[in-house]
């Protein structure tokens, strides 16, 4: 088998979201080809070296370094760890001896050593297949403030050159959490570090969405006392605030362009339109009785998979952007809501209340087939979102009581808790932020 094919809110608030949302209602260029002959779990063992320093401040740097590298891998869920064996270099000459690796079951060694340069931290990471072939080699630096980042570059590294695709280092989550008291958006690393606030309205904030290009954030805000739009740009720090007749909520970014699709009532009946990141409108997007919410849309913009009550109760249609034809996904369920479209473009993760009275998440193809339940057991699972790569998906969970961020790998392995922090998180957005 080879590397390549191995991976894997306020009164106004329940009046949108009643009939639609369940909760509120209760390096180096890699090689072509790498041969695996053992894994562990599905997982790509590997023989993590620590990294090498000959003591003083470097030893200090090598041991962040270390912990960075060794969690930013697990967090993954792609690698099995394992430590060197006893017998992994010769003890005349410290060569490496390869035929170690191999024993354990394991088809790669990374080893690294830290320096001094000029005052500033220097990571040299290698990279080897069992033959001893080397596969990597690569200096990182930078200050020291900087340790973190240069220890995640690297496994970011790692990863495109074992599986031939990027990975979520480096991306963000940004959430809604009433830590503060209020309802406002926060934004942390994509394991649950360095958490932030962005808001602090006092008020409350909802459904924070991220453009594909990381440039722009939009959410809904209540600071004027009613729902309206905030478009800020990330650069600039300057916002738009778009204040329409009726509600105007929920949004979703086109990707490529900077435009976005929203709910707006101002003729009566909530609709999505598309918008420019100026606030100003551009077109209606759907027209049909019922309400029409949660708009997400296929990576080459062509499609948007929404929310709609047009047929009774809550489920998702795709619509053509170009026709404007629009055809029901969902069957499976009577309530099914917060689509969000996969970066692979093949796959439509959302929510669905299920009989027995939990809130699952579930995965669907573009064309309505291959239909997988992801959570089940653990009480309400929701709002999904897919981490850029497409390897991962955060969401909400009850499963701990109160809401709480979570993790877990596409197929729904490999559950666990994303940050620790008072209050609750929810509606999480998994994007690349610059």
């Amino acid at each position: 088998m080879k590397f390549r094919k191995i991976l894997v809110a306020g009164i106004s608030v329940l009046l949108w979201f009643q009939m639609l949302v369940p909760t509120i209602l209760r390096a180096e260029d890699a090689v072509d080809t790498i041969d695996i002959r053992k894994q562990v779990s599905g997982r790509i063992s590997i023989v993590l070296d620590n990294s090498m320093a000959k003591g003083g401040r470097e030893s200090e740097w090598a041991k962040s370094l270390d912990a960075t590298i060794k969690g930013g891998l697990d967090f993954t869920g792609l690698f099995n760890l394992m430590a060197p064996p006893l017998n992994i270099r010769n003890p005349q000459d410290g060569a490496i001896n390869f035929g170690a690796i191999g024993s354990v079951g394991s088809d790669i060694y990374v080893t690294g050593s830290v320096s001094k340069k000029r005052g500033d931290p220097s990571l040299e990471m290698f990279v080897y297949d069992v033959t001893g072939k080397q596969l990597l080699n690569k200096i990182y630096s930078g200050p020291e403030k900087q340790l973190r980042p240069i220890g995640l570059q690297f496994c970011a590294d790692l990863v495109e050159l074992l599986t031939g695709k990027k990975s979520v280092f480096g991306s963000k989550v940004v959430f809604v959490s009433n830590r503060t008291g209020a309802k406002e958006i926060f934004m942390c690393d994509f394991d649950g570090q360095n958490i932030e606030q962005f808001s602090s309205t006092r008020s409350i904030s909802l459904t924070p969405a991220v453009s594909s290009d990381g440039r722009y954030l939009a959410w809904t805000d209540y600071t004027s006392g009613r729902p309206d739009l905030y478009i800020k740009n990330l650069a600039t720090r300057t916002t738009v605030a778009v204040r329409k007749t009726g509600v105007c909520i929920d949004p979703g970014w086109v990707p490529g362009r900077d435009e976005l699709a929203t709910t707006l009532s101002i003729d009566g009946d909530q609709e999505i339109y598309l918008l420019r990141v100026d606030g100003s409108v551009s077109r209606r997007l759907t027209k049909s009785r019922g309400i029409d919410v949660s708009p997400t849309f296929s990576p080459d913009g062509s499609r948007m998979a929404f929310v709609s009550t047009r047929e009774g109760r809550p489920q998702i249609f795709i619509q053509d952007m170009n026709s404007g034809v629009a055809r029901r996904l969902t069957f499976n369920g009577t309530y099914n809501t917060q689509p969000a479209w996969a970066p692979s473009g093949d796959k439509i993760l959302y929510s669905s209340l299920q009989k027995n009275g939990e809130i699952n998440i579930f995965t669907i193809n573009a064309d309505g087939s291959g239909l997988m339940q992801l959570t089940s057991g653990t009480r309400d699972n929701e709002y999904p979102s897919w981490s850029p790569d497409g390897s991962m998906i955060v969401f909400t969970s009850t499963r701990q009581g109160r809401r709480k961020m979570f993790v877990m790998n596409a197929d729904g392995t490999n559950q666990r808790a994303l940050v620790q922090m008072d209050g609750e998180q929810q509606q999480p957005s998994w994007s690349i932020i610059r």
